[in-house]
């Protein structure tokens, strides 16, 4: 009898220590940090440097277009070269792709540094998941995901203040220098302590084999899952300070709502990830739970939007997504077979990142030809329908995944 998928005898060596772990949260947390250090810099000095409101987001959206473009690529590649060497790598061309960003005045090389930053988050980002999976062996996916979902939460609520006190210390040439020197030091943190795992022997794919494995019920919806979450937080990361700026509360306290959205996200995730370890969540009702969550919280801005009511909304919609994330990705990682965890990791990531930009997209489009709680309105009720699908597997059947 063969071995199923997430046997040791095909996981390969575990990672031994704790340590080996922190440097792939720190990955995690370089992406989220540099993402939207930089996007709210811009948008804070967009009249300073000369932006247009086009040209804003034309530099806001280089990011993103590389990830969604080459995330799928780097996660395979990192299935056939082991994962290690596209994080180390990916971290490196971070740090020197961020160098242009030293001319931060001139919108062109923003705009080189931004779509190189993608370029090179899109290869460290979705092997640094697949090494986590790996880490878990099929045991503790929950738990390390919630960790390193929690460092990217981390990211994201001291990545627009501290980028902010950078700028103001030094311009865009500190905050970019400061980003260069972050990602060099995690690629040789990663370097030297987290091992290298091999490759694991792969089974050849035809076009209908990769066709039916991307379209399989437990890739799709725990990425639909992802994807209705990340659009939930894009969307408020974006429009809950400008709720707050129409109600007079001023930029600082728009910035605290999303920070309460990050802290709410950041302080959820481990605490799920452990409980579905230890078997008091499961996955399917977890993950309708977390959408669920977000899609009220989401409503409730659209329905009452005042100074209370978007601390609330930030709050729920932190922690709905602080519940579904790990929940997606630990389901992931515990029903694909390793040997194309990165693959799958990396199609994951593009379902986010498609989120990410159609979430704001949807609520702007909508918000532009009507008004801004209608297009709140559309997308809590689109979050809530992605929470009807559920997987038809647990971890008690994690075995039957196939190759």
């Amino acid at each position: 009898m063969s071995p199923s998928p997430l046997s040791p005898t095909r996981l390969g060596p575990r990672l031994g220590a704790a340590t080996s772990s922190a440097p792939l949260y720190a990955a995690g947390f370089v992406t989220a940090f540099g993402a939207h250090s930089i996007a709210a810099g811009m948008g804070a000095q967009s009249e300073n440097i000369g932006l247009t409101l086009h040209t804003l987001g034309l530099l806001l959206a280089a990011y993103d277009i590389s990830e969604v473009f080459l995330k799928p690529i780097f996660g395979a590649l990192s299935d056939r070269t082991g994962t290690k060497p596209v994080i180390v790598g990916g971290l490196l061309a971070f740090a020197v792709l961020s160098l242009p960003g030293l001319w931060g005045s001139d919108p062109l090389m923003l705009g080189l540094a931004r779509l190189g930053q993608g370029a090179a988050a899109s290869a460290f980002s979705p092997a640094a998941s697949a090494m986590v999976a790996r880490r878990a062996g099929g045991k503790k996916a929950g738990t390390y995901f919630g960790r390193y979902g929690s460092w990217k939460s981390l990211g994201y609520v001291i990545g627009p203040l501290l980028g902010a006190g950078l700028i103001l210390a030094g311009g865009f040439t500190l905050l970019f220098a400061a980003l260069s020197v972050l990602a060099a030091v995690a690629a040789v943190w990663v370097l030297i302590c987290v091992p290298h795992l091999d490759p694991l022997p792969r089974q050849r794919y035809t076009v209908i084999d990769l066709a039916r494995q991307v379209t399989e019920r437990r890739f799709l919806v725990p990425t639909l899952v992802l994807a209705a979450s990340t659009a939930a937080m894009g969307s408020a990361i974006g429009f809950l300070p400008a709720l707050a700026a129409q109600h007079g509360m001023g930029p600082v306290a728009g910035t605290a709502t999303v920070s309460v959205l990050a802290i709410a996200s950041l302080l959820v995730q481990p605490r799920i990830g452990a409980l579905r370890d230890q078997e008091r969540i499961g996955d399917s009702h977890g993950m309708t739970t977390g959408l669920l969550l977000t899609a009220s919280g989401v409503a409730l801005i659209a329905l009452v939007p005042g100074p209370v009511t978007l601390f609330i909304s930030a709050a729920a919609i932190g922690a709905g997504i602080g519940i579904s994330t790990p929940l997606g990705f630990a389901h992931l990682a515990e029903t694909t077979p390793p040997e194309r965890m990165g693959r799958t990791m990396g199609s994951a990531e593009l379902g986010r990142e498609l989120g990410d930009a159609g979430g704001p997209l949807l609520v702007g489009g909508i918000a532009t030809v009507s008004a801004l709680p209608l297009g709140l309105g559309a997308l809590a009720l689109l979050v809530a329908a992605a929470s009807l699908p559920r997987v038809t597997g647990n971890r008690a059947r994690r075995s039957q995944a196939e190759t």
